[in-house]
Order: C-alpha cells, then structure tokens, then sequence
C-alpha cells in the first residue's frame, strides 16, 4: 500500500488505487467522496462552506473551499480521469455543528448548510448519496481506500464506522 494522501481544508484530491485519501479534523467542514469501482479511481473534496456567490467574485480564488464550486469539479476531475458517471459512489461525512449556539439562528449553523449544499449540488449533476455519516456535535476523520473504495470514519470516543 501507498502513503495515504492528505486532502486538506478547501482542498480536491484525485487518485487512483492503492492509495488513500485522508482528511483529518472534519468539524463543520463536509468530505466528498465519489468513486467509480471500475477504474478503482476516486477523489475527495474538503468543503468548508456552502455557497461561494456570498463571497465577492474576486474572493473565489480557491474552488475547493464552496460546495457549489467544489463538487462540480471534483465530478469533472473524475470524468477527466476516465470515470462513468454511471459507475460513481457517492459517500459524505462531515457537518456537525461543533459549537453551540443558543437563540441565534439557523444561518449559524454552517454544517447543516454545508451538507444541504453538497446535498443540492450532487443531486445538481444526478448523483445519488449511497452512504453517509453527516450531522451530530462531533468532529470526524475521513480515510477513503481507493482499492476497495470504502470509506472509514473516526470519531472520538465512539467506534470506528465503514461506509
């Protein structure tokens, strides 16, 4: 096996197997993950926040920082690579709500805005969500095996989940 490979905050990483994709940390933040299982081929997004037409249009240097702007290029990334779209798996994890915020609303809630987000914009492209570990207070580490194109998930205190 291969040295994993970081994707960090606002980062898209493409590779093939037998690699794998790590991020560590995921708060609020949601990770992408979409693999095709043929070419054993697969990528993953660091998504920092839901919407990049709130930022000012010169402020959008860095694509992989929006889920508006991250997913459609970590989809095109993956068809460059030679992908089907008929072939992809979909996974996301991420978006708790680390703080609490009593009586304010719900724009403070960034991660459930950036699971909506990714949500939206792969359901944009005809992507179907086939597994998901998504919402709750707790922050998350994703490590994505492009050999087997299984998803692994830490969290504090709690056992380990597979998608």
């Amino acid at each position: 096996m291969s040295e994993p490979i970081r994707v960090g905050m606002s980062e898209i990483v493409v590779a093939k197997a037998p690699n794998v994709l790590v991020t560590l940390g995921l708060g609020s933040c949601v990770a992408v993950c979409i693999y095709d299982f043929f070419l054993k081929v697969g990528g993953m997004a660091h998504i920092m926040l839901p919407d990049s037409s709130l930022s000012s249009p010169n402020a959008v240097t860095n694509r992989g920082k929006f889920a508006d702007t991250a997913v459609p290029d970590l989809f095109n990334m993956l068809l460059q690579k030679g992908a089907a779209k008929e072939r992809l798996v979909v996974k996301i994890a991420g978006g708790a709500q680390m703080f609490s915020f009593n009586g304010l609303n719900d724009q403070i809630q960034i991660g459930a805005r950036n699971v909506a987000a990714v949500e939206k914009a792969l359901a944009e492209l005809g992507l179907t969500i086939t597994n998901r570990s998504v919402g709750g207070n707790v922050g998350r580490s994703v490590f994505m095996d492009l050999e087997t194109g299984s998803v692994r998930i830490k969290m504090l205190n709690s056992p380990e989940i597979i998608l």
